[in-house]
Protein backbone atom coordinates (compact mmCIF):
# COMPACT_ATOMS: atom_id res chain seq x y z
CA UNK A 1 0.00 0.00 0.00
CA UNK A 2 1.48 3.35 -0.98
CA UNK A 3 1.23 6.73 0.71
CA UNK A 4 -1.52 8.08 -1.56
CA UNK A 5 -3.73 5.05 -0.82
CA UNK A 6 -3.18 5.54 2.92
CA UNK A 7 -4.06 9.24 2.64
CA UNK A 8 -7.21 8.31 0.69
CA UNK A 9 -8.22 5.83 3.44
CA UNK A 10 -7.61 8.49 6.10
CA UNK A 11 -9.76 10.99 4.21
CA UNK A 12 -12.60 8.50 3.80
CA UNK A 13 -12.35 7.55 7.48
CA UNK A 14 -12.51 11.22 8.56
CA UNK A 15 -15.67 11.74 6.51
CA UNK A 16 -17.35 8.55 7.73
CA UNK A 17 -19.33 7.95 10.93
CA UNK A 18 -16.97 5.11 11.94
CA UNK A 19 -15.23 5.51 15.32
CA UNK A 20 -12.47 2.95 14.67
CA UNK A 21 -11.03 1.28 11.58
CA UNK A 22 -8.40 -1.43 11.23
CA UNK A 23 -6.90 -2.79 7.98
CA UNK A 24 -4.39 -5.64 7.58
CA UNK A 25 -2.58 -6.55 4.37
CA UNK A 26 0.63 -8.51 3.76
CA UNK A 27 1.66 -8.38 7.43
CA UNK A 28 1.13 -4.61 7.70
CA UNK A 29 -1.64 -3.07 9.77
CA UNK A 30 -3.31 0.34 9.75
CA UNK A 31 -5.47 1.49 12.65
CA UNK A 32 -7.52 4.69 12.78
CA UNK A 33 -9.50 5.85 15.80
CA UNK A 34 -11.69 8.86 16.50
CA UNK A 35 -11.99 7.94 20.17
CA UNK A 36 -10.93 10.79 22.42
CA UNK A 37 -9.12 8.83 25.13
CA UNK A 38 -5.54 7.83 24.36
CA UNK A 39 -2.89 6.15 26.47
CA UNK A 40 0.28 8.09 27.17
CA UNK A 41 3.78 6.56 27.13
CA UNK A 42 4.84 4.91 30.39
CA UNK A 43 7.43 7.58 31.22
CA UNK A 44 4.80 10.32 30.81
CA UNK A 45 2.40 8.34 33.00
CA UNK A 46 5.01 7.95 35.74
CA UNK A 47 5.85 11.66 35.85
CA UNK A 48 2.17 12.64 35.76
CA UNK A 49 1.35 10.23 38.60
CA UNK A 50 4.17 11.65 40.71
CA UNK A 51 2.92 15.20 40.05
CA UNK A 52 -0.67 14.26 40.89
CA UNK A 53 0.22 12.10 43.91
CA UNK A 54 -0.09 15.11 46.24
CA UNK A 55 -3.74 15.55 45.16
CA UNK A 56 -4.94 11.94 45.11
CA UNK A 57 -5.63 9.42 47.85
CA UNK A 58 -4.65 5.94 46.71
CA UNK A 59 -5.43 2.81 48.75
CA UNK A 60 -2.77 0.11 49.06
CA UNK A 61 -4.69 -2.33 46.84
CA UNK A 62 -5.19 0.16 43.98
CA UNK A 63 -2.78 1.03 41.15
CA UNK A 64 -2.92 4.46 39.46
CA UNK A 65 -2.90 5.00 35.72
CA UNK A 66 -2.90 8.27 33.82
CA UNK A 67 -4.61 8.81 30.46
CA UNK A 68 -4.79 11.90 28.26
CA UNK A 69 -8.28 13.18 27.56
CA UNK A 70 -8.40 16.36 25.46
CA UNK A 71 -5.14 17.81 26.80
CA UNK A 72 -6.09 17.15 30.44
CA UNK A 73 -4.53 14.58 32.71
CA UNK A 74 -7.10 12.27 34.26
CA UNK A 75 -6.28 9.95 37.15
CA UNK A 76 -8.03 6.58 36.90
CA UNK A 77 -7.80 3.72 39.36
CA UNK A 78 -7.53 0.02 38.62
CA UNK A 79 -7.92 -2.49 41.43
CA UNK A 80 -5.30 -5.19 41.84
CA UNK A 81 -6.01 -8.86 41.45
CA UNK A 82 -6.48 -11.62 38.91
CA UNK A 83 -8.87 -10.70 36.11
CA UNK A 84 -11.72 -13.17 35.59
CA UNK A 85 -12.67 -13.07 31.90
CA UNK A 86 -15.93 -14.01 30.23
CA UNK A 87 -15.92 -17.53 28.79
CA UNK A 88 -18.62 -16.63 26.24
CA UNK A 89 -20.72 -13.89 24.65
CA UNK A 90 -24.02 -13.09 26.35
CA UNK A 91 -25.85 -10.97 28.91
CA UNK A 92 -24.45 -10.71 32.45
CA UNK A 93 -26.68 -11.09 35.48
CA UNK A 94 -25.13 -10.26 38.87
CA UNK A 95 -27.97 -11.85 40.87
CA UNK A 96 -29.89 -15.13 40.54
CA UNK A 97 -33.18 -13.21 40.14
CA UNK A 98 -34.21 -9.52 39.92
CA UNK A 99 -35.39 -9.35 43.54
CA UNK A 100 -32.45 -11.35 44.96
CA UNK A 101 -29.09 -10.10 46.27
CA UNK A 102 -26.03 -10.14 44.00
CA UNK A 103 -23.87 -13.28 43.98
CA UNK A 104 -20.83 -11.24 45.10
CA UNK A 105 -19.95 -7.65 45.98
CA UNK A 106 -16.63 -5.80 46.21
CA UNK A 107 -14.86 -6.90 49.39
CA UNK A 108 -16.54 -10.33 49.56
CA UNK A 109 -14.39 -13.39 50.16
CA UNK A 110 -14.97 -16.11 47.57
CA UNK A 111 -14.03 -19.77 47.35
CA UNK A 112 -12.83 -21.55 44.22
CA UNK A 113 -15.89 -22.62 42.20
CA UNK A 114 -18.27 -20.15 43.88
CA UNK A 115 -20.64 -18.47 41.37
CA UNK A 116 -19.62 -14.88 40.62
CA UNK A 117 -22.40 -14.14 38.11
CA UNK A 118 -24.51 -15.71 35.38
CA UNK A 119 -24.11 -15.14 31.65
CA UNK A 120 -27.17 -15.83 29.52
CA UNK A 121 -26.36 -17.08 26.03
CA UNK A 122 -29.01 -18.45 23.66
CA UNK A 123 -31.56 -18.75 26.51
CA UNK A 124 -29.11 -20.84 28.58
CA UNK A 125 -27.93 -19.56 31.97
CA UNK A 126 -24.18 -20.21 32.40
CA UNK A 127 -22.60 -19.75 35.82
CA UNK A 128 -19.18 -18.05 35.97
CA UNK A 129 -17.20 -19.69 38.79
CA UNK A 130 -14.38 -18.13 40.80
CA UNK A 131 -11.08 -19.55 39.50
CA UNK A 132 -9.51 -19.48 43.00
CA UNK A 133 -10.05 -18.44 46.60
CA UNK A 134 -9.69 -14.71 47.27
CA UNK A 135 -11.37 -11.37 47.77
CA UNK A 136 -13.36 -9.53 45.08
CA UNK A 137 -11.57 -6.20 44.51
CA UNK A 138 -13.55 -4.95 41.52
CA UNK A 139 -16.69 -5.78 39.53
CA UNK A 140 -16.19 -4.57 35.96
CA UNK A 141 -19.70 -5.09 34.55
CA UNK A 142 -23.21 -4.02 35.47
CA UNK A 143 -26.36 -6.10 35.64
CA UNK A 144 -27.75 -6.90 32.16
CA UNK A 145 -24.61 -5.68 30.31
CA UNK A 146 -23.91 -7.37 26.99
CA UNK A 147 -20.59 -9.19 27.41
CA UNK A 148 -17.99 -10.18 24.82
CA UNK A 149 -15.79 -13.28 24.94
CA UNK A 150 -12.65 -12.56 26.97
CA UNK A 151 -14.05 -9.33 28.47
CA UNK A 152 -13.02 -8.69 32.08
CA UNK A 153 -15.81 -9.41 34.55
CA UNK A 154 -14.31 -9.18 38.06
CA UNK A 155 -10.91 -9.03 39.77
CA UNK A 156 -10.02 -11.37 42.62
CA UNK A 157 -7.00 -10.75 44.87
Amino acid sequence: MNLSEIKDLMSQFDESSLREFSFKQDGNELRFSKNERQETPVSAQASAVSELANHAVVASDIKSEVAVDKDELVLTQTAEGELVESPLVGVAYLAPAPEKANFVSVGDSVKKGQTLMIIEAMKVMNEVPAPRDGVVTEILVSDEDVIEYGQGLVRIK
